[in-house]
């Protein structure tokens, strides 16, 4: 038996913008999945989110050709490998939204956030800079795997609100770390197994901020499709009243036997449907 990932996803401009600056992307041979969510004026927001998914895209579509990929920063010895070369890629990430910023005047201060995930085999690794998050599904219960860089949340660790007063304020879009805001940047990374059955789920905060566990849970449960559980949770936030971009991708880590996995490779898809790949 061989483990299987399955990707789907899916962004919608949601109920009130006129533009979506939200962007997403994935290699499923590289095993990245990453989803941006960008901020600034004009189209700034869209080019901001945009470069940093094609930028970590491409440090891993780079590396199966060199033998040594270029570094930024620094290692943290805490984490595995393939976690530091998550990290060195959105740093890339951040150091291209700048240089885009110094050639547009009216890019000027654009960012965006960032999570993405990197899978190996049953392992994955997770980073993230800012409020888009990572849920792990497992067993029954919804776990956040990434905790916001926002001036709420800051304030919740000092101990100065509640978690439900966090999640009820209007200072929740504001955010203390981003890509493109500063010269350098360094986002939270952790090491993860996966069990069979588990989903993860990648999202802006057009999604996170108006689903709450139950609603995941019930939804991810129901629905062996990943297609169809990404359409109904962004329906689902919509319903809820998200006035933002949404952006939903789902990971299920499956076994499947040599015929399925015959039959599986025999179809293809395209962005927005679902994708499979082995190790």
């Amino acid at each position: 038996m061989k483990t299987a990932i399955q990707a789907a996803a899916k962004t919608d401009v949601g109920l009130v913008r006129t533009n979506n600056e939200d962007n997403f992307g994935y290699d499923m041979a590289a095993g990245i999945f990453v989803v941006c969510d960008g901020m600034g004026g004009h189209a700034a927001g869209e080019m901001a989110s945009r470069i940093a998914v094609s930028t970590v895209l491409a440090h891993f579509d780079e590396r199966r050709r060199r033998s040594k990929p270029e570094v930024f920063g620094h290692s943290v010895r805490e984490v595995s490998q393939r976690a530091n070369d998550l990290a060195n890629s959105i740093r890339m990430a951040n150091q291209a939204i700048r240089a885009a910023a110094l050639r547009d005047p009216l890019c000027n201060g654009m960012g965006s956030t960032i999570v993405a995930v990197r899978s190996d085999g049953n392992q994955f690794s997770v980073g993230h800079v800012g409020d888009s998050r990572a849920y792990l599904v497992r067993g029954g219960f919804v776990h956040q795997l990434t905790t916001d860089h926002s001036l709420v949340m800051e304030q919740v660790r000092r101990g100065l609100i509640t978690v439900d007063e966090a999640e009820h304020s209007k200072m929740q879009n504001v955010i203390l770390r981003a890509l493109g805001a500063e010269e350098s940047v360094d986002p939270d990374l952790e090491d993860h197994e996966f069990s069979l059955g588990d989903v993860l789920l990648l999202c802006s905060d057009g999604l996170s901020r108006y689903l709450d566990d139950s609603l995941i849970l019930e939804v991810i449960g129901r629905l062996g499709r990943l297609e169809l559980a990404c359409d109904e949770l962004i329906g689902l936030a919509k319903a809820g009243g998200s006035d933002d971009n949404i952006t939903c991708l789902l990971l299920r880590a499956e076994q499947h036997s040599w015929s399925q996995r015959l039959i599986d490779r025999l179809g293809s898809g395209s962005d927005g449907e679902v994708h499979t790949s082995w190790s």
